[in-house]
């Protein structure tokens, strides 16, 4: 039995025996004086033996109080403890796999969430970040939108070269980049790695009716990867592939990427194509990055061509295609080689300054041996197959016999391997009416000799005008101008091969110049849900054969019809100049 009930219980008696003796003198009104006094002195007695008990009952209940309190707060440590015994487990466990160790000063948890909007993870001595973005829009376009072509034979396109509805998926990937730090160094380790994704169609070789090329784009890792050691004093050196210098530095003068209206319709594109020559993403690169020195910042890349031969015919070594993109059977090449634009070795480079809101660049890029052989088997007719039924090869053999004069296609065969650069100087403003205005001025430029100027398309001076206006912060349109200027040669397509040489080579004349036109409105949803639609043109010159959709789209309209063209080595497509393409586009861009 307790203190606190036996309290409780002589507490009840003494009240009890109080009551009784009441009574009992009240019953007995004739009680003697002196016993009335001893019956007062024993309630009195009573009375403080009460009082007394209700003070150590009033003392016991607040020792009682405190006791619970201290008994919480002894539980609460407890569980304190457990967590931080259990948090101590954790880390030692982490501490018992080899390679992981101490995870970081701050005792970070291994994939820890890392406070923050990017979906950053804390991993030992750095931190690794997952990216991406999703873009798919419903399209449609027209191949011509005025009357024509014709062919000078009277032919018409083959097939349906007006207005087709497309659903594109438009530059989607998902990626991881981070970082970890090396203790007694004063730079970090750097990786990425980036996967292309095919939302809309089924990873594949990409092939269409006028190329060929055995990349997928859905493999891992197909875009910019690479490893590297980084330093905030002396910048960045990276291993991997990546899109060049050259490409990234006008990057922020193109809010059309991966749209109709890309600036790569004309920027950067020498032969009109849906290539883009000197807009691409470079493989098997080293490359350099500066720090950014008071708003100065440059960078470097080198890539070597791995290839044995000197030509540049050769697939290079470790590559799934030619360098620049297409198998070699690619788009009817009669030489069956990497004679489509294929080049060696690469170099790219690029220097900017950014202050406030001002940025200016200016940026080079060179191909080493690029070769255009098959441009010129196009001239001469040369064909899949020489009377003897064993293809022509690699080689300029496949020549001999054609022309008026005996060795010269030959000849000119072996001078269609020439070096090709590029370069540019752009300029951009912000206004504080949250106007923006920029301008690209560019020069390409192929070295052949004069012989073969009559197909060199490769050499000419482009430009691109954008405006863009933020109308609220959830609304902004953008314009956008690309112009081609001539070049001093055309080697001739389908319609317009109507000029031969003096030694019986068929080319086309250099009409060639072309505008692309474009207007895109955005509408932001949140942070990173956009809503865009856009209307792009092209305007061709009669002999001109610029797209709609380079540099990024998975569905692109070009030049050619439906005619024998499924992109291999059979494919005999017909390329149609002076035509004006218009195309319409509206997606939904999720990125995080």
């Amino acid at each position: 039995m307790g203190d606190a009930t036996r309290r409780r219980r002589l507490f009840a008696s003494i009240s009890l025996s109080a009551l009784i003796l009441g009574l009992n003198t009240t019953a007995k009104a004739e009680t003697s004086e002196e016993e009335i006094r001893a019956l007062r002195a024993q309630v009195e007695q009573l009375t403080r033996t009460v009082n007394k008990l209700m003070a150590v009952q009033a003392e016991n209940s607040a020792d009682a109080k405190a006791a619970k309190k201290q008994a919480n707060q002894a539980e609460a440590q407890a569980a304190q403890a457990k967590a931080t015994a259990a948090d101590a487990r954790a880390k030692a466990h982490v501490a018992s796999i080899p390679g992981l160790g101490d995870i970081d000063s701050n005792g970070h948890r291994f994939l820890e969430r890392k406070p923050g909007k990017d979906i950053t993870f804390y991993t030992p001595g750095g931190g690794i970040t997952a990216y991406g973005q999703f873009d798919v829009s419903l399209d449609a376009a027209t191949k011509n939108a005025k009357s024509g072509p014709v062919a000078p034979d009277g032919s018409t396109p083959v097939g349906n070269f007006g207005w087709m509805p497309d659903i594109s998926t438009n530059i989607s990937y998902l990626g991881v980049r981070g970082f970890q730090r090396l203790p007694m160094h004063d730079f970090n380790f750097v990786y990425q790695f980036e996967a292309g994704i095919d939302i809309s169609v089924t990873p594949g070789d990409r092939q269409d009716n006028s190329k060929l090329a055995n990349g997928v784009n859905g493999a891992l890792f197909s875009r910019n990867s690479y490893i590297g050691l980084a330093s905030g004093q002396w910048g960045a050196i990276k291993i991997g592939k990546t899109d060049a210098p050259y490409k990234n530095s006008t990057a922020a003068f193109n809010p059309f990427v991966g749209t109709w209206g890309d600036y790569a319709v004309v920027m950067g594109n020498s032969g009109g194509d849906n290539r883009v020559e000197f807009g691409t993403r470079l493989s098997h690169s080293i490359w350099y990055e500066s720090p950014n020195w008071s708003g100065l910042q440059f960078n470097v890349l080198f890539s070597p061509g791995q290839t044995r031969n000197n030509d540049s015919s050769n697939i290079p070594q470790g590559e799934p295609d030619c360098s620049g993109g297409n198998d070699p059977t690619s788009g009817g090449n009669t030489l069956i080689s990497c004679s489509d634009g294929a080049f060696n070795n690469a170099v790219s480079a690029n220097i900017s300054y950014t202050n406030g809101p001002l940025y200016m660049t200016a940026a080079t890029e060179w191909h080493q041996n690029v070769n255009r052989q098959s441009d010129l088997a196009g001239a001469y007719g040369v064909p899949f197959l020489p009377p003897g039924g064993v293809p022509s090869g690699q080689n300029c053999s496949a020549f001999l016999g054609f022309g008026t004069n005996p060795g010269v296609a030959q000849q000119q065969c072996l001078q269609d391997v020439a070096n090709e650069w590029a370069a540019k100087a752009g300029i951009m403003y912000q206004f504080a009416t949250r106007t923006t205005i920029g301008g690209i001025v560019e020069y390409l430029h192929r070295d052949v000799p004069g012989d073969l100027a009559f197909q060199n398309e490769r050499t000419r001076w482009g430009t691109w005008l954008v405006v863009s206006q933020e109308l609220n912060p959830l609304d902004s349109v953008y314009f956008g101008w690309a112009h081609a200027f001539r070049s001093p040669g055309n080697p001739g397509q389908h319609n317009d091969s109507t000029l031969v040489t003096d030694n019986g080579a068929a080319f086309g004349p250099n009409q060639n110049q072309a505008d692309m036109v474009t207007a895109e409105w955005k509408h932001k949803f949140s942070d990173n849900l956009i809503w865009y639609s856009q209307v792009a043109a092209t305007f061709n010159g009669p002999d001109a054969h610029y797209d709609l959709g380079a540099g990024g789209r998975s569905v692109v309209t070009d030049c050619h019809d439906a005619a024998t063209a499924p992109g291999g080595l059979t494919s005999t497509p017909h390329c149609w100049t002076g035509t004006t393409l218009v195309g319409v586009s509206s997606g939904l861009q999720w990125r995080f």
